[in-house]
């Protein structure tokens, strides 16, 4: 299980609190593989962007427009986050469905 987040996001802290064998990548520093960011917004669409960031704040209307896989691509911590990849699926955000899925 890998949980891609920012180390100091406190979601990321919670999940990774619940799922201590989780291999943590910290999407500021590492970023997020290409072809993951490729599935996940394939499968979470415009949710994958995080638009109450402040990031997202600080982007004009021009830049919101862009590609969303160029925008994550440039600005990881735009990415919602944990997004959570187990068992060849994935996980977004930390809300009781996925904790109930993760977590049994």
């Amino acid at each position: 299980m890998i949980l891609y987040g920012l180390k100091t996001c406190d979601t990321c802290r919670k999940a990774l609190k619940s799922l201590p064998d989780a291999q943590f990548v910290d999407v500021r520093a590492d970023g997020v593989p290409q072809d993951l960011l490729k599935s996940a917004h394939a499968q979470f669409g415009a949710a994958l962007l995080n638009t109450r960031s402040t990031t997202w704040r600080g982007l004009d209307d021009t830049e919101r427009q862009r590609n969303p896989l160029e925008l994550l691509a440039d600005h990881p911590t735009l990415m919602k986050r944990p997004l959570i990849e187990s068992q060849g699926r994935l996980y977004l955000g930390w809300g009781k469905d996925v904790q109930a899925a993760l977590l049994g």
